[in-house]
């Protein structure tokens, strides 16, 4: 069983050490002098160490295959699959470490990075006596410091109110409002910033976050939140038109200022069919992880009320608020400010603008067009697993490399090199941002909005576009060289914000600096993780926006491009949203450039199957320290060896 070999040798040996393939032989082939015979030895199949499907043999190993398909919404989980190799991401890896908690098993995202099986990460799990309960409360009530992109938002002085993110659930036919009411009740009261009223504090007036008591007079409640609106025997024409009115009078409806943070939208069908409840929610206060702990504690807390008991959903280690005041300190820190050359030198000189002309302070989100690209089925499936496995990066570094790699190539048809080089080119580029940053914080079941967003000077190396499209060695060292550089910005995302937003003396140095014309981010798998719920409580489809940005604000970047990948009946897909300023792109270069990301993802995925398939770089490296031309010559030699 050589995938039980390598798994239990990847327990007791660095990465370096743990072999790439095991296969076996009847016998060792020898020589006529009696010595091995390395030309008889058959080439390693590496699909024979793939994962297994091995049931797990321990209640540890249970629990966490169980979760592993939980998350990752699959039928069965072996102990020996890899949870990054099965399609995880480091956002779903966030979901795993919450949902091992609710089990009384203590992980995190780290541990899941490193450890990647059930199996081994059975050995490293820590048993939580308290079945996971915090030993003590962390309050999260009272003033919290806005975080730095908290400010990126702010500062600009345009409209936000409407900046928004939603989703749209089913609820059982039959619920009462009362029933509604507390069950959004007990959201409202376990997650702080739901609460949240944005204002001034402090002797300077400065813009911060209070979070008052839960139940408090100034405090939202859910009687406050909740709409009813009657769809009783509407057609379906009929409710789609309530739905988008009822959306759109939601988004009116938020008021940061006044705390008014969220807006709930009930569609009730009768009580013989299931209704429908639209959340709304500030940006201010959610981001894409918060959601996949808002909807299991939704559904937990209706199953409670629904069966005439009081809602009890886990308690939050970490509140935003402590996260939001260490971080204030983080900014003052020597390794932060270290980090300010990484910055200034990324965003040295300025890039000639990508449309016709650069953004002006009046092209506000109002004007805003948008291009949906899906990318087939068969090919989404290759780029979630087995691409990034095969060429050890991420999904992440595998779509902004072809990102990278459609915008070099535009470029360069149009006659625009990049600042630093024809290929180079400035990116927005965010992450989830629940970093582990400071000792004891546990920020898997902490709603807020954590998102880091950094410029990443990004450039794929002289191309030949011929060798690219065909997915030969050229698309592999383009990897090579975007993921690494992805990794180094990573490392120190969360000190551009730090820098640019909440230490006074380095922001005015990075002010000044142009910033990127584009944005990248990656949602991560959505849709997943939802088999542990009845059909009552889970997302649907129907939502006529699950976020967006208020019409008045400014434009910070001439394209947004955002990712994700949804989990359907035929597979999972990835699609991608194109956004642009109307009279500062064409719609056509956008379409082209749309086409060419999926080309370029085709070609990634190619080479990943190909003969000439790249290999690790310095960052897979966790012991040694080596150039990615030595590793290149190290696995030359291994090749030729074997």
């Amino acid at each position: 069983e050589p995938a039980a070999v390598r798994s239990r040798l990847a327990g007791l040996l660095p990465d370096h050490m743990v072999p790439a393939a095991i296969v076996t032989i009847p016998e060792i082939p020898l020589t006529p002098n009696g010595k091995l015979d390395r030309q008889a030895l058959p080439a390693p199949d590496y699909n024979s160490t793939a994962p297994s499907s091995r049931p797990p043999s321990t209640p540890q190993e249970k629990t966490l295959t169980t979760l592993f398909a939980d998350v990752l919404g699959l039928d069965q989980v072996g102990v020996d699959d890899g949870f990054f190799a099965l399609g995880g991401d480091s956002i779903s890896s966030i979901v795993l470490v919450s949902r091992a908690r609710e089990q009384g098993l203590g992980l995190s995202p780290r541990d899941i990075i490193q450890h990647k099986t059930p199996r081994q990460l059975a050995h490293v799990a820590r048993p939580l006596l308290d079945g996971g309960c915090a030993s003590e409360a962390d309050d999260g009530t009272g003033p919290v410091p806005l975080t730095p992109i908290m400010r990126w938002l702010i500062e600009p002085e345009h409209a936000y109110e409407a900046f928004f993110q939603s989703r749209l659930v089913q609820v059982p036919a039959g619920i009462t409002r009362d029933q509604l009411a507390e069950i959004l009740q007990s959201l409202i009261d376990r997650h702080d910033m739901l609460r949240a009223r944005l204002g001034r504090h402090g002797d300077q007036g400065d813009r911060a976050l209070h979070v008052p008591p839960a139940r408090s007079p100034q405090a939202l409640s859910a009687d406050q939140a909740l709409t009813r609106v009657d769809c009783t025997g509407a057609t379906a024409a009929e409710r789609e038109r309530l739905l988008a009115e009822q959306a759109s009078q939601a988004l009116g409806r938020l008021a940061p200022a006044d705390g008014v943070m969220l807006q709930a939208i009930w569609f009730d069908n009768g009580s013989q069919e299931p209704g429908r409840l639209l959340l709304t929610i500030h940006h201010l206060v959610v981001d894409g992880v918060s959601w996949r702990i808002l909807l299991p504690d939704l559904a937990t807390a209706g199953a409670a009320v629904l069966a005439g008991r009081a809602p009890e959903l886990a308690p939050v280690p970490t509140s935003f608020k402590r996260w939001a005041e260490q971080l204030g300190a983080l900014a003052g820190e020597p390794r932060t400010i270290a980090s300010l050359e990484h910055w200034t030198t990324a965003q040295a000189s300025p890039e000639p603008p990508l449309g016709t002309r650069g953004l002006r302070p009046r092209d506000t989100a109002e004007q805003l067009e948008s291009l949906r690209v899906t990318v087939p089925v068969g090919l989404s499936d290759a780029l979630l697993t087995r691409v990034p496995t095969a060429l050890h990066a991420g999904v992440e570094d595998v779509l902004v490399t072809a990102f990278v790699l459609a915008l070099a190539q535009w470029r360069a048809a149009r006659g625009m090199p990049g600042s630093s080089g024809a290929t180079s080119i400035l990116v927005d580029v965010e992450g989830h941002g629940r970093d582990n940053l400071f000792a004891g914080a546990d920020t898997s079941r902490t709603v807020g909005w954590f998102t880091a967003m950094a410029p990443v000077r990004l450039d794929p190396g002289k191309l030949s576009w011929g060798d690219v499209r065909r997915g030969g060695p050229a698309a592999g060292r383009a990897l090579q060289r975007v993921k690494e550089q992805l990794r180094t910005a990573s490392e120190l995302r969360t000190s551009y914000g730090l820098l640019r937003y909440l230490n006074p003396e380095t922001a005015t140095v990075l002010s000044g600096l142009p910033g990127a014309q584009v944005a990248f981010n990656y949602f991560g798998r959505v849709g997943v993780g939802r088999t542990h719920l009845a059909d009552d409580w889970q997302q649907v489809d129907g939502n006529p926006a699950t976020g967006g940005l208020d019409p008045r604000m400014r434009l910070a970047h001439t394209l947004m491009v955002n990712a994700t990948a949804t989990d359907g009946p035929s597979g999972p897909e990835l699609s991608a949203t194109w956004s642009w300023p109307r009279n500062v792109l064409a719609r056509g270069d956008v379409e082209r450039l749309g086409e060419a990301w999926v080309t370029h993802l085709g070609a990634l995925a190619a080479h990943a199957e190909g003969p000439d398939t790249v290999g690790r770089t310095p960052s897979d490296l966790s012991l040694v320290s080596l150039s990615q031309n030595q590793i290149s010559q190290l696995e030359k030699k291994w090749r030729t060896r074997r």
